[in-house]
């Protein structure tokens, strides 16, 4: 085995990096290139997450079950610090890891809190690790407050990043000028005929009519022009109100299309939009069923996680806040729209609504699921609406995606303005990498992908996420 001066790299592994997916300690190890140094309060860390059913707890299992058939290679003490060196091996994956500990830490533990504590712990010991290791040890950490305070010891520090952290912008959207006389032949024409620098990622065209105000909308699917039928589109409860809108609606009816993924600020209509579209093809027996998934956050208040709650109803309801959300505010549509061309129009009462939101539940097949109970299962002939994939993994996405077969319809709805897990970031979660997989054609599924960027819940929502998203 190696020696310690022959490692080509040194790493501190902070413990959000093992928890945010425990194969990085496999691939940053390079086929034991690079040496793994893990201090010890990482383990203590990792080892109180293995309860519980969240993405996390799984990454903390794998881990432990990644160490249960190590070997021990050397032992030894340097300077009051235990050095326990392990060899592990996981299918044709191997890696080396140092575990260092103390008895004494020099850090105080009076008057803090016991997260900036284990910081300061992990960091006394990368501190030692820098002089005792041969070469530059680098610490990772995707904490922007755990890299700060070693930088400010003089340590390297650096983030767990993608091998592309450059931002991007697709062109999801495209605005060209075509000739009046062109218009009759559009539809189901090849986009090539049109935009010769055409690229996979154009899944939108703004047709504008060259000497005139008119504007021809049409998506591309299999190389094809498919101009809209905007009035076809808007007879829905939830009716697109914008162009944007009316693509993703398109989009959502599609045949062609089995994955959409869609970037949304809050309140730009993302998940009612789905769902309305979701409810009008399982009433026309596209589908059998409606699913929706949306990764829970270690962060909720304990009176919301789902483990707390009694029965089925109230997890349902109170885990999904947004799904209860949009179909309260679907019902009310519904009602309204009904009861328009009467002249005294009333509103419903919440027990009424309730009762017609649990009908409208089990008439359309809605059932919701959480990450955790997705392992095992295949899910088919449904729709499904994977809500807030900017606070999933790589990993998770991973997992829920591999649960789906070909008869199903997928729609991955995010932010990355709203990103609440401290485990991701915007460059490693789950949503920006499927939307970079857009910049190539995908042989095996047909891809959408589209941004909303206009608030329409109200004012407010507009306001707020103007100042606070200025840079």
């Amino acid at each position: 085995m190696k020696n310690i001066d022959t490692f080509e790299k040194y790493f501190v592994l902070d413990t959000n990096i093992i928890l945010s997916d425990a194969k990085n300690i496999l691939k940053i190890s390079q086929n034991k290139s690079n040496l793994i140094i893990l201090p010890e309060t990482v383990l203590d860390e990792i080892d109180s997450k293995k309860s519980g059913f969240e993405e996390i707890n799984f990454q903390a299992r794998e881990f432990a079950r990644l160490l249960e058939g190590c070997d021990i290679l050397s032992t030894k003490i340097i300077n009051e610090v235990k050095i326990v060196r392990v060899y592990i091996k996981d299918i044709s994956q191997e890696a080396i890891i140092d575990i260092i500990s103390k008895e004494h830490y020099s850090c105080d533990a009076k008057n803090v809190a016991p997260n900036i504590y284990n910081d300061r712990k992990i960091l006394e010991l990368s501190e030692f690790s820098k002089q005792y290791y041969p070469k530059d040890v680098v610490f990772l950490s995707l904490d922007v407050m755990a890299r700060i305070r070693a930088i400010s010891l003089d340590i390297e520090a650096i983030s767990l990043l993608g091998n592309d952290t450059s931002e991007f912008e697709l062109e999801f959207i495209k605005n060209i000028e075509i000739d009046f006389e062109k218009l009759e032949f559009l539809n189901n024409s090849s986009i090539y005929d049109f935009d010769e620098e055409y690229k996979p990622y154009n899944f939108c065209y703004c047709f504008k009519i060259k000497y005139s105000d008119q504007m021809v909308l049409a998506t591309i699917s299999n190389e094809k022009i498919i101009v809209l039928d905007e009035d076809e589109l808007r007879d829905q409860v939830i009716v697109p109100l914008n162009k944007e809108q009316l693509f993703f609606s398109q989009a959502l009816v599609s045949h062609y299309y089995n994955v959409l993924i869609v970037e949304a600020l809050a309140g730009s209509g993302k998940t009612l939009l789905a769902l309305s579209t979701a409810l009008k093809m399982v009433k026309k027996k596209e589908f059998q069923k409606i699913i929706y998934i949306r990764n829970s956050i270690e962060s909720l208040d304990k009176g919301e996680d789902v483990g707390y709650l009694p029965g089925l109803e109230e997890k349902f309801r109170i885990y999904n806040h947004p799904l209860m959300d949009s179909l309260n505010y679907i019902v009310r549509s519904e009602h309204k729209k009904k009861k328009s061309a009467k002249p005294f129009y009333e509103e419903l009462e919440e027990s009424e609504i309730t009762t017609r939101v649990d009908l409208m539940i089990k008439a359309y097949g809605i059932e919701t699921m959480w990450v955790g109970e997705m392992r095992g299962r295949t899910l088919s002939n449904a729709f499904i609406i994977v809500d807030e994939a900017q606070n999933m993994s790589n990993k998770t996405m991973q997992m829920v995606l591999s649960r789906v077969d070909n008869s199903c319809k997928v729609v991955v709805l995010g932010s990355n303005m709203q990103i609440d897990n401290m485990y991701v970031n915007k460059y490693t979660n789950a949503l920006t990498t499927l939307l970079k997989s857009t910049k190539k054609k995908q042989e095996l599924v047909n891809i959408f992908a589209i941004k909303l960027k206009k608030v329409l819940r109200g004012t407010i929502t507009q306001w707020a996420e103007g100042i606070f998203s200025a840079k």
